[in-house]
């Protein structure tokens, strides 16, 4: 029976309701696909963003688990929850939503990892990829480069060594599937299942998730004003194979790692002969100031791995990253990508050449970050006269695409968060991208694509009016 409008509880959330029902009387089992949202929002005549929200909520839950092309299935790893008959309202998640995955027509509201859709050149890149497809010819039908698309991979080297400071050849870039393509492309040439490595805390969750999924141990090291506490690693884990950071722009915290760190984690690699997997973070849209150079821009022993991605400055469907690696293990890497599935299509990879090669990605980018600074501004000034005191901003974030609100008094950050995602308001808990607890709550807000001080003000209203009761 489809979901029906006018009862006391939203469509999306009767929908939510079925499918948890649908799970505790056994009907769904662990491990059994569920429909897409695109053929559930047709069958059921609804609007996919009312789909999609009941399975945000189902999936921030645990009880559905997101496997990209292979679809959603109910999670392997609930329980058996046959026989309890019961239906109960949504809980706090258990872990934020990955809101740069979901299928939607438009941005949630607040999403986080999203760049501002509505300014990107459209009928450039169309004219690029047009043009590329007809260039390319029999070259994009043959059997791709394992390692990518050999013009990406010099224009790739070339504005590193420009912005970054990363000095290497385009023989060091391999061009992989998203930020996790190169994540596994390091994992399968370096490291073994099991490994110890660091990862900051709070820090970039997917990492984690990723890193955990595939078998690596983690052990969390605290993140405070200067960045990773390399000290508090080599006392908690003393052992690692393995860091994971994001020095430029920490995520979520948004501080820069301190010089004095970064040469303390370098000499620790050196001597530990441990690897340093940088992920650059957002490096690109810094406020005040120059971008700060890269930490592969220091190491002069080849320990850094520096990894980033075209999702946050382009957009995150074209699923393409990049990885720098040591120049002495090329043969290394190249030996392994040739047994995973590598970029993809050349097609892409191609139109982002030529869109590096032509200027306009450095025009991209200068115009991004003069419109993300309104942005940022346009959020920020509509919190204080509206929240006040409760939500409070800290002064050490000036770049990336998200802010870090912390709350004040004894309110739960998960509380917070699911107050405001059960009002279609994407924002997401800091507790949530901790390791371990601590009573310092905040919540993440995505401010790419809120298009002006307008917009802003009736955005924060409505998180006003969502979480009144928290």
């Amino acid at each position: 029976m489809e979901p029906r409008r006018g009862l006391d509880a939203p469509v999306y959330l009767q929908l939510y309701r079925r499918f948890r029902e649908a799970i505790a009387a056994g009907k769904l089992r662990p491990g059994d696909r569920v429909p897409s949202i695109r053929s559930l929002a047709s069958e059921l005549h609804l609007a996919r963003g009312t789909v999609e929200l009941a399975y945000q909520m189902l999936t921030s839950e645990g009880y559905f688990e997101a496997r990209g092309p292979a679809g959603t299935v109910v999670s392997p790893r609930l329980g058996s929850l046959g026989g309890t008959g019961r239906t109960a309202s949504p809980k706090t998640p258990s872990k934020p939503v990955e809101q740069s995955r979901t299928v939607s027509d438009e941005p949630a509201p607040f999403q986080f990892g999203l760049p501002g859709l509505d300014a990107f050149p459209r009928k450039t890149w169309a004219r690029l990829a047009n043009r590329s497809l007809r260039v390319l010819g029999a070259a994009a039908m043959n059997y791709p480069d394992p390692a990518g698309y050999e013009p990406l991979r010099r224009a790739v080297a070339a504005y590193l060594g420009i912005s970054r400071g990363v000095a290497c050849s385009h023989e060091q870039v391999f061009i992989t599937a998203g930020y996790r393509g190169a994540l596994e492309l390091i994992c399968r040439t370096l490291l073994r299942s099991d490994d110890l490595g660091w990862h900051e805390d709070p820090g970039y969750i997917y990492t984690r998730e990723f890193l955990q999924h595939i078998g690596m141990r983690l052990a969390p090291i605290p993140v405070d004003e200067e960045g990773l506490n390399v000290e508090a690693g080599q006392r908690r884990a003393p052992d690692a194979r393995f860091v994971v950071v994001t020095p430029t722009h920490q995520c979520p915290m948004g501080v820069a790692l301190s010089l004095p760190r970064r040469l303390a984690l370098l000499k620790w690699a050196q001597r530990r002969s441990a690897w340093i997997i940088e992920d650059d973070y957002d490096s690109e849209f810094r406020y005040h100031g120059r971008p700060l150079p890269a930490l592969k821009s220091l190491d002069r022993d080849e320990r850094v791995l520096y990894t980033s991605t075209f999702s946050k400055v382009l957009f995150p469907g074209l699923r393409l990253g990049y990885l720098v690696v040591p120049e002495a293990r090329i043969g290394q890497f190249r030996e392994a990508a040739n047994h995973l599935s590598g970029p993809g299509s050349i097609w892409p990879q191609a139109t982002v050449a030529e869109f590096m090669a032509e200027g306009h990605f450095a025009r991209h980018l200068r115009k991004m970050r003069l419109l993300y600074a309104q942005r940022r501004n346009h959020l920020v000034d509509a919190l204080t006269p509206v929240f006040g005191a409760r939500l409070h901003i800290a002064a050490a974030q000036v770049a990336g695409t998200h802010v870090l609100a912390m709350l004040q008094g004894q309110c739960s950050d998960r509380d917070f968060a699911a107050a405001a995602q059960s009002h279609g308001l994407a924002i997401q808990a800091l507790s949530h991208w901790r390791m371990r607890g601590s009573g310092q709550g905040g919540v993440l807000m995505g401010f790419a694509n809120i298009s002006g001080a307008e917009e802003a003000m009736v955005l924060i209203r409505r998180l006003m009016e969502a979480t009144k009761t928290v």
